[in-house]
């Protein structure tokens, strides 16, 4: 498949939304519904298309027509022990038939090329402990799990 990577505009939105749930496109641990995994990057990718954004760059992996096949979006903000300056990986999508394909290493790659110029020393992501797939794709990528998270259900 080829593809090519360029910067995302607020006009791409459109085709961008319907990639949102693939988000969610693991074995999500029960308590989770997979709306929420995405409503938010949603919200902050509508500020970001009224330019109430300024932290934030997206970018998109588009076949030859043009069609959007992945979405990366990166946001600078303070380390979070250190506040030195880094970036967050907010967002990162890849269409259903485009998997496998290097599409989300190559978004990957530009958020972080982003970041750098943009002055960042380090960047973060978020990730589910069981989506083992991505997982294993950050850490090829030189990622570290330095923090875990815990939850534990109260009302139950």
């Amino acid at each position: 498949m080829s593809y090519r990577i360029r910067e995302a505009t607020p006009g791409d939105l459109g085709a961008i939304r319907p990639l949102l749930p693939r988000l969610a496109a693991f074995d999500l641990p029960e308590r989770r519904a997979p709306e929420d995994l995405w409503r938010g990057d949603e919200e902050m990718l509508l500020k970001w298309q009224e330019g109430q954004e300024p932290h934030l760059t997206a970018h998109v992996a588009v076949d030859g027509g043009d069609a959007i096949l992945g979405i990366s979006v990166m946001r600078l903000r303070p380390e979070l022990l250190s506040s030195e300056p880094s970036a967050h990986l907010e967002v990162l999508a890849v269409a259903e038939g485009a998997e496998g394909q290097g599409i989300g290493k190559a978004l990957v790659g530009e958020a972080e090329k982003a970041a750098r110029a943009s002055g960042a020393r380090t960047m973060t992501l978020h990730v589910f402990g069981v989506n083992r797939r991505a997982r294993g794709m950050y850490e090829k990528l030189g990622y570290d799990g330095e923090l875990v998270r815990y939850i534990k259900d109260l009302d139950g």
